[in-house]
């Protein structure tokens, strides 16, 4: 590329937006994930503002360079590493937002973190329920990129319940609105939520109304042990048979361990599974609703369990659940799945992902969303084993093949990204792939945007 054309781009932009200073640009090439396929970026735009997206997109369309979008870079699944010769488009400068009372919305840049836009609502007795666990360090732009959920989403839903509207700045540089503040609108296709979920393949979010709730009483909390996963999984399905609690979160006896390592809170190294449930129901339904979970914790055979009143100690241990992706990293090379079934099917994939890490001589420490069915199998390998490292890639593709076998998914709320994207076409089938590639190529004809990510 003719060296002026950086420069062309650079006096397109604001001030210090682009820069190709080689240690910046190396922050930048890969998510959490720290994929070493990641490739090296022609440069970075730190996007101050929509313009700056816009002027970026047109010179990136213009000449054919490929654009990967990216928010805070927590991503799970590749989806936000560069490729080689790219744009590199941080959204982390973008960080505004707005709260509305009078129509409950959040009008929110896609910089702006997780755990802010839910501070900014509870200045206002306002509440934005979706709560990934690295809620405090994910962006809302990836949010809506990825359609995260989170630890209440058995009862609230996830991002996309949320999105009322989106900017979003297409391939050759044009600005759409989508949507508005209004609760309820049906004009026109529903675009808005093509965008959710895509991943950065088909737009770049500048812009997010997002609705807002009420704030939702303290829960209760109850806590239950358990001699295996199959048991507290057999608990979640008859307790979701009645109620729809608003946690229901599974940990095994891996995850508790490294848990308890990584940061000591109490939690019982002895039991094969630990449920934490919540109910934010009000008056005397919350009562019954706890009671109607414990009877299920019983019934399957739980060991133990306990019920708290008290807020405060009800978040240590959604603390602990929190804490368990950074607690099971630090226990070698890690490939983070995120894999779901209808919840009746959860004992089985849980069995399933058990005999998974003795075929292949990997272990899988595994947490989940019990409620709504989505698991996250973490496989574990020693670092600097190339041997380990193949057991655990097919052991990677086993499970994906195990909860699609089993009516599943392949993820639940991470994405598709890079990782996984051999292994969708499997779940969606040939026509619905071949539709994807055509809603692609009608809105990026190039193929410029975020390359190699999603499908």
């Amino acid at each position: 590329m003719d060296p002026t054309d950086l420069d062309d781009l650079g006096g397109a932009l604001s001030e210090q937006a682009l820069t190709t200073d080689r240690a910046t640009v190396e922050g930048y090439r890969r998510d959490w994930t720290q994929s070493e396929s990641a490739g090296m970026p022609l440069c970075v735009v730190r996007a101050a503002d929509a313009d700056d997206v816009v002027a970026t997109m047109r010179w990136a369309g213009a000449r054919g360079v490929p654009v990967v979008p990216r928010g805070a870079g927590s991503g799970l699944s590749g989806g936000s590493c560069a490729v080689d010769g790219c744009v590199v488009l941080s959204l982390d400068r973008m960080r505004a937002i707005e709260i509305d009372v009078a129509t409950r919305t959040a009008v929110v840049e896609p910089g702006a973190l997780n755990a802010e836009v839910k501070a900014a609502a509870a200045g206002h007795g306002l509440w934005y329920p979706p709560d990934p666990s690295s809620f405090e360090i994910c962006s809302i732009g990836g949010n809506v990129a990825t359609n995260a959920g989170g630890l209440c989403c058995v009862k609230y839903g996830v991002t996309t319940d949320y999105v009322l509207g989106l900017d979003v700045v297409l391939a050759d540089g044009t600005l759409l609105r989508l949507g508005g503040k209004r609760i309820k609108d049906v004009a026109g296709l529903s675009l808005v939520k093509l965008f959710v979920g895509s991943e950065g393949t088909l737009g770049v979010i500048t812009r997010a109304i997002l609705r807002l709730m009420p704030a939702a009483p303290p829960p209760s909390t109850l806590v239950a042990t358990f001699a295996t996963v199959e048991a507290a999984a057999d608990a979640v399905i008859a307790a979701g048979r009645t109620l729809r609690p608003s946690m229901m979160e599974l940990m095994d006896h891996a995850s508790i361990g490294a848990v308890e390592d990584y940061r000591p809170m109490g939690l019982d190294r002895t039991a094969g599974a630990l449920l934490i449930a919540q109910s934010d129901a009000p008056g005397a339904a919350r009562a019954e609703e706890v009671e109607t979970i414990r009877a299920a914790c019983r019934d399957a055979g739980a060991r133990e369990c306990f019920v708290t009143e008290d807020a405060d100690e009800g978040e240590l241990f959604t603390a602990a659940r929190r804490a368990a992706f950074p607690a099971i990293e630090r226990l070698g090379a890690v490939m983070f799945e995120d894999v779901g079934v209808p919840v009746p099917l959860l004992p089985q994939l849980l069995t399933g992902i058990s005999a998974i890490a003795e075929q292949h001589d990997v272990r899988i420490p595994v947490v989940a969303h019990a409620g709504d069915g989505n698991t996250h199998p973490i496989i574990v390998y020693p670092r600097g084993d190339p041997a380990a490292r193949e057991r655990a890639a097919a052991a990677f593709d086993a499970v994906m093949h195990l909860a699609i076998g089993l009516g599943g998914t392949i993820t639940g709320e991470h994405g598709i990204g890079r990782l996984k994207r051999a292994a969708l076409p499997e779940q969606l089938g040939p026509d619905v792939m071949a539709l994807t590639h055509r809603i692609k190529h009608a809105l990026d004809p190039k193929g410029i945007l975020n390359p190699g990510a999603a499908f």
